[in-house]
């Protein structure tokens, strides 16, 4: 009896142990699925159901609706979708009842806020500047920016049921895009120097979400022109080491 109880107690600690290994620190990104699986293995099925993410508080997230039929976005416990309706028109629900065949997520309960210079407009001018900024801190990340864009193009996947993916080309069927002019938005943006085509693009460090302050329009950050001087930059606090 008495090892027993020793051998029970010690499974209780690495149990405890593993448990705590297993929960993600404040701000670490947690990625579900892979971007390059969907655009050359057409693997379009949900690989996550956002409703079952356990700690909603302070979440922050982005990634495609399953079978590309839509962008998601997650802000501040939040989840936003947004679907095509015509060339002109979108229609963005609150609803965490949505799977994602990859998705990128994080708990931040604590952002640093940085006024981002008046030079930094783009979206190259961007990640040049985030690149820099963060070098020293943990990555990958996500990240806030709320501000002015005069100019924004997005785009929502909207891909012909059935249709079969094989390439990037393929993935990008029925995609529709819009502009935004001269309008105050919030953007939630994945930044990595180590996930090309894993979760984002082959020729950027990025993966960003625009979401208009009125939640009417929302979608794939492909262009931007920033207001000069308007914007914020809030990059997450995950410990108190954390210098930006």
């Amino acid at each position: 009896m008495k090892y027993l109880f020793s051998f029970v107690l010690i499974l209780l600690i690495q149990v405890s142990f593993v448990s705590c290994l297993a929960q993600a620190r404040p701000g670490q990104v947690k990625l579900v699925g892979q971007m390059k699986d969907v655009m050359w293995k057409g693997e379009l099925k949900g690989k996550i159901l956002l409703d079952t993410i356990a700690n909603k508080q302070h979440l922050y997230g982005i990634g495609p609706v399953e079978y590309l039929s839509g962008e998601i976005l997650i802000i501040d416990g939040k989840s936003y979708t947004s679907t095509v309706i015509s060339k002109t028109a979108m229609r963005v629900e609150e609803t965490f009842n949505l799977k994602a065949p990859f998705f990128g997520y994080a708990q931040i309960p604590a952002w640093q806020e940085i006024v981002l210079p008046p030079s930094i407009q783009t979206i190259q001018e961007l990640e040049v500047y985030l690149d820099q900024r963060t070098k020293q801190a943990p990555r990958p990340f996500l990240f806030k920016l709320s501000g002015i864009a005069e100019e924004a193009s997005i785009h929502i996947v909207n891909l012909p049921k059935g249709a079969t993916v094989r390439s990037p080309q393929d993935a990008h069927q029925g995609n529709v895009n819009y502009v935004i002019s001269n309008q105050s938005v919030d953007i939630i943006g994945f930044f990595s120097t180590e996930h090309k085509a894993i979760f984002t693009h082959h020729d950027t460090f990025l993966h960003l979400h625009l979401i208009t302050s009125d939640r009417q329009k929302m979608g794939h950050l492909d262009q931007v022109r920033l207001k000069s001087g308007s914007a914020k930059l809030y990059l997450p606090i995950e410990n108190t080491n954390t210098e930006y």
